[in-house]
C-alpha cells in the first residue's frame, strides 16, 4: 500500500508539473518560438551556413540583374508566359538570362516591377551581411547600410522615373515610373523635382550633418546688403540675433543608431542570463568613429551673463545596443592658442604715485620664448587603427564576462587615451572594476587604469597608454593664453590633461605641494617646470626662492640667479643649500621670517600678504615703522628622505609649522622625494599638504602613502602623473623642459643687473650654541666693547645688528653675541624673538665693562 501511495503521490506531482509547463507554454508560445529562432542564428555553425548562403545569393542576384539589363526584351515572353505548373518542364534554353529562368524572374521582379537599377543595393546588403555572419568581416556597417539603402533606393527610383520615364522603364522600375506619375499629378514636374531635391538635402543633413552656413565672407556680406539693414534686429541682444546652431558646435561623421527592432525582444524566466545575452549581441567589428569638437554652449541672457542650470542633471537612459552596431566617439579638444610673451613695462613714478617695488631693477627683462627649445610640430595625430584595436579588445574582454556596453567614447591625450563606456542597465560597476588586470592582459599594455565611475559624468573610464607617447614641450604650454592671461599670484604649469587641455594651477592657493615618485619618473623635470613657470611670470622683487638640494646636482642650475631670485641665511657663501646640517638652520630662519611677517600684518591690520602689499603699494604703511614690501617665498626641497634620515624631528617640526601657518604670509613649500614611505611622508606632513603630485611608483602601498588611494602604481612614467588637491585626482602629462633650456634661462637672467646680494633671511641661534660656561675676559674679542655699546644703544641683541654696524663677518659677529651673553649683557637665545638686552643704558654699561676688566 505504501508503494502504491508513493507512486500515486509522485504521479500527482508529475502531472502538476506538466500542467504548469503547459500553462507556461500557453502563456508565452510566441516568446519561445522567437527564442528558438534566435538561438539558431546564435549558433556558430548556423551563422556560417546562413552567411555563405547570403553571399552566394547576392552573387547570383547580381549576375542575374546584369544579364536582365541586356536580355530583358528577349526574356519577356518567357517571364510573362511562365507558370509554376511548368516549373519542372522548363527547357534549358527557354531564357537568355545567364542565370536561367530563375534569374530572369528575379530580374523581372526587382528591376522591372520594383525599383529598377536601384535594386542592385539588395545584393550589396546580402553580401555585407553574409560576410559578417560567415567570416566576421566588416565590409560596411550592416544596420546603417540597410537603413541608408532604403532611402537611396526610393530616391534613385523616383529620380530615374523623372528623367527617363517610359523610354527606359527598367532604369526606374515600376515603382519609379508610377511613383513619378503620381507625384507629377499631385504637384507637377517642377514640384516633383523640388520635392526630390528636398528629399536628398534632408538625407545629407541628417546622415552627414551637412552644414549650410555660408563661409564666404564676401558672399555673406553681399546677401546681407541685398536683404537690407534691420534696425530692430540690431537692437536685439546677442542671444536672439546670433543663435548658435548645432552644426556649428558639433560636426559628426556618423550618427549613433539605436533601433530596437533589430534585436527581437524576448523574455526569459532566468534573469541571471540576461546580461550575458545582451553582451553577446555586441560585435566589436562594427564601429564607426564620431568626431565631436565642442559641447553646446550655455544660453546667454540679455545682460550678457550665462544662465546656470540649478537643477541636478539626470542621467539619460543608455540606449540599447543593436546588432552590435556600437560606435566609438572621439572627443577632440581644440589646441590652445598661443601668443608671444610680452615684457611687462616698469612703472617709474614719483612720490605721488603708488609705490613700485620693481624700481630697484627697472631694467629687468623677463625671459623670452626663444630660450625654450622648439620641438617642431607637436599637433596630435589620431591613430584610428590603434583606437579600433583597443576598442575591440575592451568590448571583447567585457563580452567574455557577460558585460554589455551601450556606448563608448574615446578622448585622446598626449600619452594615454580615455575610453568612456556606458554599461547596459543591470551591470554592476564593481564587475568592470575587477576586470582591470584582464583588460590589461588583453591589450598587452602597461598602466591600464579604470575609473569607476568618473565623477560628474555617469560613465566608467578606462585609461589606456598610447603606443606612441607625445612630448609636451614647455614652449607650447608657456605661450598659451591660459598661462599668459592667468591672474594667479603664483601660476605654475603642471602639464596637459587627457583632454589635451593645459592645466595651470596657483601655488598660492594650494598652498603647499608634495611631489613623490620612483627614481627616473620625471620628478626633477617637474620641479624645473614649476620653477621655470615662476621665473617667466614674476619679477625678482616679487618672488624669492629657497632651494635645498641634498643631491647637489639638481638645483645647482639656479645659482646664477642668486642676486635676483634666491634667498639665504646671513653668513652663508652659497645660496643653494646642499649641506643637510644647514637645512635646520634655514627652516628655523624661515620660521623667524614668518613670525616677523605676522607681526607686520598685525600692525597693518590685514589678514594676508596680498592685502598687506596692496596697502604698502598704496603708501598707506609707513616704512619708518618697519613696514616693507614682502615678496613671496617659495621653498623647494628636492629630496626630503635624506633630510628625514639625517635630521628627523628637527626637520619635520619646522616644516609642519611652516605648512600650518605660512600660507597667509606668502611662504609656500614644495617637497619632493623618491622614497614615498610612511617614515618619510609622515602624518604630520601629509595633513598640511593637501596638494600632491604622484609620479609612477612601484607598489600600491607607495601610491596610498602619497595620494591616499591607488593609481600611481599604474602610471607609465616619463612625466605621467596624478595630481590631487583634496578632491578628485587628475591625470596629467608633465611638460618637458631640458637641462640646457634651464641653463639658458638662468644665464639670461643672471647676465642682467641684479641686487647687491641675495635676499637675506633672519638670523637664528641654535639652542646648543653658547661657547664657555663662564666669561673669560682674557679671550674676549678686541671689538667686544664696541659690540656691547651697539647692542645697548639699539636695545636689540642680534647678530645681524652687530654684523652691519661693525662690518664684520657672520661668524665673528656670532662669537661676539655669545661673549655678550656670557658677560651678562644680553639674554639667552629665544628662538624667533630677539635677545633681551640686560643693560638699560650706556652709563650702566660702562660700569659693567669696568667690572669685567677688573675680573680680567
Amino acid at each position: 500500500m505504501s508503494k502504491q501511495n508513493t507512486y500515486r503521490n509522485k504521479s500527482k506531482k508529475e502531472s502538476a508539473t506538466d500542467f504548469e509547463r503547459e500553462k507556461k507554454s500557453e502563456e508565452k508560445p510566441i516568446t519561445r518560438k522567437v527564442i528558438s529562432q534566435w538561438l539558431l542564428l546564435r549558433d556558430e555553425r548556423s551563422r556560417q551556413v546562413f552567411g555563405v548562403f547570403f553571399i552566394l545569393l547576392s552573387v547570383f542576384m547580381a549576375i542575374a540583374f546584369v544579364s536582365f539589363i541586356f536580355n530583358w526584351k528577349t526574356d519577356q515572353n518567357v517571364v510573362f508566359g511562365f507558370s509554376w505548373e511548368d516549373f519542372l518542364a522548363t527547357q534549358p534554353d527557354a531564357a537568355k538570362n545567364t542565370m536561367g529562368i530563375f534569374g530572369a524572374l528575379l530580374g523581372h521582379l526587382f528591376i522591372h516591377k520594383w525599383f529598377g537599377i536601384a535594386s542592385f543595393a539588395i545584393p550589396v546588403i546580402l553580401f555585407v551581411g553574409g560576410a559578417k555572419l560567415a567570416f566576421k568581416i566588416k565590409l560596411l556597417p550592416f544596420i546603417k547600410t540597410l537603413r541608408y539603402s532604403f532611402f537611396i533606393v526610393i530616391w534613385l527610383a523616383l529620380v530615374l522615373g523623372l528623367l527617363f520615364g517610359s523610354n527606359l522603364p527598367f532604369l526606374g522600375g515600376a515603382f519609379g515610373y508610377h511613383g513619378y506619375q503620381w507625384l507629377k499629378g499631385l504637384m507637377g514636374a517642377a514640384g516633383t523635382g523640388i520635392f526630390l531635391f528636398f528629399y536628398l538635402l534632408t538625407f545629407l543633413i541628417v546622415v552627414y550633418n551637412l552644414n549650410l552656413a555660408i563661409k564666404n565672407k564676401k558672399l555673406k556680406e553681399a546677401l546681407e546688403t541685398i536683404g537690407g539693414d534691420d534696425e530692430e534686429s540690431n537692437k536685439k541682444p546677442v542671444a536672439e540675433t546670433a543663435p548658435i546652431s548645432t552644426g556649428q558646435i558639433a560636426e559628426e561623421i556618423a550618427i549613433l543608431d539605436q533601433d530596437d527592432d533589430d534585436n527581437p525582444p524576448f523574455d526569459t524566466d532566468e534573469e541571471d542570463t540576461e546580461p550575458k545575452e545582451k553582451a553577446e549581441d555586441i560585435d566589436p567589428d562594427d564601429i564607426r568613429l564620431i568626431v565631436k569638437e565642442d559641447e553646446q554652449p550655455k544660453p546667454v541672457a540679455e545682460d550678457g551673463s550665462i544662465a546656470l542650470d540649478t537643477k541636478t542633471p539626470e542621467r539619460e537612459p543608455a540606449p540599447k545596443n543593436t546588432d552590435g552596431d556600437l560606435e566609438l566617439s572621439i572627443a577632440e579638444v581644440p589646441e590652445e592658442e598661443t601668443k608671444p610673451v610680452k615684457v611687462a613695462a616698469m612703472n617709474v613714478g614719483s612720490l605721488d604715485t603708488p609705490y613700485d617695488p620693481t624700481l630697484d631693477l627697472s631694467g629687468y627683462k623677463f625671459p623670452v620664448m626663444d630660450l625654450l627649445k622648439d620641438y617642431g610640430d607637436t599637433k596630435k595625430v589620431i591613430d584610428q587603427t590603434e583606437l579600433e584595436s583597443n576598442k575591440n579588445m575592451i568590448l571583447e574582454t567585457l563580452k567574455n564576462y557577460g558585460i554589455g556596453i551601450a556606448q563608448i567614447k574615446a578622448t585622446i591625450g598626449p600619452t594615454v587615451t580615455l575610453y568612456e563606456i556606458v554599461p547596459e542597465a543591470g551591470v554592476r560597476i564593481s564587475r568592470i572594476k575587477n576586470l582591470e588586470d584582464d583588460i590589461a592582459l588583453s591589450l598587452a599594455a602597461l598602466g591600464i587604469r579604470i575609473i569607476a565611475p568618473i565623477p560628474g559624468k555617469g560613465t566608467i573610464g578606462i585609461e589606456v597608454p598610447n603606443k606612441k607617447a607625445e612630448i609636451v614641450p614647455m614652449n607650447t604650454v608657456m605661450a598659451s593664453q591660459k598661462f599668459q592671461n592667468s591672474d594667479a599670484d603664483l601660476p605654475v604649469i603642471l602639464g596637459k590633461t587627457i583632454a589635451n587641455e593645459i592645466f595651470v594651477a596657483d601655488l598660492a592657493k594650494m598652498p603647499h605641494l608634495l611631489m613623490a615618485g620612483a627614481t627616473g619618473q620625471g620628478k626633477s623635470v617637474g620641479i624645473n617646470a614649476l620653477l621655470v613657470s615662476l621665473l617667466y611670470k614674476k619679477h625678482p622683487s616679487q618672488l624669492k626662492l629657497v632651494l635645498v638640494d641634498p643631491k647637489k646636482v639638481e638645483l645647482t642650475l639656479y645659482k646664477r640667479i642668486e642676486r635676483h631670485f634666491l634667498a639665504k641665511i646671513p653668513g652663508e657663501g652659497e645660496a643653494i643649500i646642499t649641506d643637510t646640517k644647514k637645512v635646520v638652520t634655514t627652516l628655523n630662519s624661515l620660521c623667524v621670517e614668518m613670525d616677523q611677517r605676522y607681526n607686520l600684518l598685525q600692525n597693518a591690520g590685514v589678514r594676508n600678504i596680498k592685502e598687506y602689499n596692496e596697502r604698502f603699494v598704496a603708501r598707506k604703511l609707513n616704512p619708518n615703522d618697519g613696514h616693507k614690501f614682502l615678496p613671496y617665498i617659495v621653498v623647494v626641497i628636492d629630496e626630503l628622505a635624506d633630510l628625514m634620515m639625517t635630521a628627523g624631528k628637527e626637520v619635520e617640526l619646522p616644516i609642519a609649522r611652516l605648512a600650518q601657518l605660512a600660507r597667509a604670509i606668502g611662504i609656500h613649500l614644495i617637497l619632493a622625494t623618491q622614497r614615498p614611505s610612511v617614515n618619510i611622508i609622515t602624518g604630520t606632513i601629509k595633513a598640511n599638504f593637501p596638494a600632491r603630485i604622484a609620479f609612477r611608483v612601484t607598489s600600491k602601498i607607495d601610491s596610498r602613502t602619497i595620494l591616499d588611494g591607488s593609481g600611481a602604481d599604474q602610471l607609465i612614467g616619463k612625466g605621467d602623473m596624478l595630481y590631487s588637491n583634496g578632491n578628485d585626482m587628475i591625470r596629467l602629462q608633465c611638460p618637458f623642459v631640458d637641462t640646457p633650456e634651464v641653463e639658458e634661462i638662468t644665464a639670461y637672467i643672471g647676465n642682467q643687473r641684479g641686487y647687491s646680494d641675495a635676499f637675506m633671511l633672519p638670523e637664528v641661534q641654535e639652542d646648543n650654541a653658547g661657547g664657555h660656561e663662564e666669561f673669560d675676559a682674557s679671550e674676549r674679542d678686541s671689538l667686544f666693547d664696541d659690540a656691547a655699546r651697539v647692542v645697548v644703544l639699539a636695545q636689540q641683541g642680534s647678530t645681524s645688528l652687530v654684523q652691519r654696524k661693525l662690518k664684520l663677518g657672520y661668524n665673528r659677529a656670532g662669537r661676539l653675541i655669545d661673549q655678550l651673553e656670557h658677560a651678562g649683557i644680553v639674554g639667552p637665545f629665544e628662538g624667533s624673538k630677539a635677545r633681551e638686552v640686560l643693560i638699560p643704558d650706556e652709563y650702566s654699561l660702562e660700569q659693567k665693562l669696568r667690572e669685567l676688566e677688573g675680573k680680567g
